[in-house]
C-alpha cells in the first residue's frame, strides 16, 4: 500500500505525494501534498514518467494529480492512491487495479474498456461520458457516485456497492449484478436490460438493514 505520510506543510493534514529518488524509484520519504509542493508541475511529470516507464505500479500516492490525454492500457496498479484526482480524455484497455483508492476523483470522457478492478474504491466519484464496458469490477465501492451518460455494459459487478448513487442516462446492460447493492438510488433513464436484477439488492426495509440480512459481509454499511 501507499505510505500514509502527512504533508510537511505546517498544520496541513493532507497526505503527501509519493517522493521519488534520483533514479525515479518510489521512496518512503516525507513530502508535500499537491497544494503545498513547491513545484506541482514537476510532481505531476514525475508521476507521469513513473507510470509511463512501469507496467506494474505498487504503492503510488498521486492524490490530487491531474491526468489528461494519457493511455493506461495494460497498466497494473496495486495499493495506489488516486483520491481527488482529475481524469480527462483517458483511453485505456486491460487496466488492472487491486486495493486502490479513487475516492472523490472526477472522470470526464474516459474509457476503461475490458478493465479488471477488484477491492477498489470509487466512492464519491463523478463520471461523465465514461465507459467501463466489458470490465470485471468485483467487490468494488461505488457508493455516492454521480454518473452521467456513462456505461457499465457487459461487466461483472459482483458484490459491489452503489449505495446512494446518482445515475443519469447510465446503463448496466447485460451485467452480472449478483449480490450488488443499489440501495437508495437517484436515477433517471437507467437501463438494466438483460442483467440478472433478481440477484441484486435494490431496496432494504429497516429490519433487514438493521439486522444485516441479505447483505454480504463485505458490503455491510
Amino acid at each position: 500500500m501507499y505510505t500514509l505520510n502527512k504533508c510537511l506543510a505546517e498544520s496541513c493534514q493532507n497526505g503527501a505525494l509519493t517522493v521519488f529518488d534520483e533514479n525515479g524509484t518510489i521512496t518512503e520519504k516525507d513530502g508535500y501534498c499537491i497544494d503545498h509542493i513547491p513545484d506541482p508541475q514537476k510532481a505531476q511529470q514525475d508521476v507521469y514518467q513513473y507510470i509511463n516507464t512501469h507496467d506494474k505500479i505498487v504503492g503510488l500516492n498521486a492524490c490530487g494529480i491531474i491526468f489528461s490525454d494519457i493511455d493506461l492500457t495494460n497498466k497494473r496498479f496495486y495499493g495506489c492512491n488516486f483520491q481527488h484526482c482529475q481524469f480527462s480524455n483517458l483511453h485505456s484497455e486491460g487496466f488492472r487495479s487491486r486495493m486502490s483508492m479513487f475516492d472523490f476523483a472526477v472522470f470526464k470522457d474516459c474509457n476503461w474498456l475490458k478493465s479488471n478492478m477488484q477491492f477498489t474504491s470509487f466512492a464519491g466519484c463523478t463520471f461523465t461520458h465514461t465507459l467501463f464496458t466489458g470490465s470485471d469490477m468485483i467487490h468494488n465501492n461505488f457508493c455516492g457516485i454521480a454518473a452521467y451518460q456513462s456505461s457499465f455494459d457487459d461487466s461483472d459487478l459482483y458484490n459491489s456497492r452503489f449505495v446512494r448513487a446518482k445515475l443519469i442516462d447510465t446503463s448496466f446492460r447485460n451485467c452480472n449484478i449478483k449480490r450488488t447493492i443499489f440501495y437508495d438510488l437517484e436515477q433517471k433513464n437507467v437501463s438494466f436490460k438483460m442483467s440478472n436484477t433478481r440477484e441484486a439488492i435494490f431496496s432494504l426495509d429497516e429490519t433487514e438493514l438493521a439486522g444485516g440480512k441479505n447483505i454480504p459481509e463485505s458490503c455491510a454499511l
